[in-house]
């Protein structure tokens, strides 16, 4: 082979395998999230792709040109590391980008952001809402409402529940205090069942999800309800909703009984 193409082709190997190592990078960095509000867990991890010894991975926070923390964090054996921090305390004030800057060994540097919000930031509403039972007249739902506005609450008779619209400018929750007269979920026995949660995501997408419940008496059911940025509308399937509906419906059940008695009879009749 012609020595300058044998050269030619050595160089070409070189450049594109030294290129392929230039593009993985040692170190990766993520947060759990890429919004927080204070007083939130926030988990910093990542992988090594090549440990160096018994190096420590080097964590440093900074809001601006401040540092918010700094630590010093272990690698696996399987090259990954992990730190929690709780957002609050005297630094955590303002609210914005942080930056996330992690180092290991000498010039192996990643980056990652995001964003915080102090409580005092935080959009948060506690208020009563009066829903509309139609012909039953109304009853107040006591709620709070952290990372959005609660824009509606309405009776679905068809789900034995409530349909809630939401303004979601953020991930947060919704607390509700169900008044069992109006709305509950029952077991035959009579013990509590759990309600069932439907969330609209902002694709229109509806998923199931879960619930925290805090307060049960003979009165009412304090629910927690987390929600996401983008979420549209929550609904809340019970076993029944105002019991005058159910009423409603007995009494349309035993007038159409009646009438198929008196029909038949009256049928009976002419045939003799």
């Amino acid at each position: 082979m012609d020595f300058r193409i044998f050269t030619t082709l050595m160089i070409l190997i070189f450049v594109s395998t030294g290129t392929a190592f230039a593009l993985t990078p040692l170190i990766s960095v993520q947060t759990d999230d890429d919004n927080y509000d204070e007083g939130d867990t926030i988990v910093i991890s990542g992988e090594i792709a090549t440990i160096i010894g018994d190096t420590q991975v080097t964590l440093q926070l900074f809001k601006g040109g401040n540092m918010v923390e700094i630590a010093q964090i272990k690698v696996s054996t399987d090259g990954n590391y992990s730190h929690t921090i709780i957002a609050e305390g005297s630094l955590w004030k303002n609210q914005g980008e942080y930056v996330v800057k992690v180092t290991y060994g000498e010039g192996n540097i990643a980056e990652t952001t995001f964003l915080f919000t102090p409580q005092s930031e935080v959009l948060e509403t506690t208020d009563i809402f009066e829903v509309n039972a139609a012909d039953s007249g109304t009853f107040d739902i006591r709620y709070t409402i952290r990372g959005g506005t609660l824009l509606d609450i309405s009776i679905d008779e068809n789900i034995f529940g409530l349909v809630i619209k939401i303004d979601a400018s953020d991930e947060g929750k919704l607390v509700l205090d169900l008044p069992r007269k109006y709305i509950d979920a029952e077991k035959q026995n009579g013990k509590d069942e759990v309600f069932i949660i439907l969330v609209e995501k902002q694709n229109e997408e509806i998923i199931e999800t879960t619930y925290q419940e805090s307060i049960s008496n003979s009165d009412v059911r304090t629910i927690t309800i987390n929600f996401e940025e983008g979420d549209s509308q929550i609904q809340i399937i019970g076993t029944y909703v105002i019991p005058e509906f159910g009423a409603i419906v007995m009494v349309i059940l035993m007038v159409g009984i009646f009438a198929s008695i008196l029909l038949t009879k009256n049928r009976f009749q002419i045939k003799i």
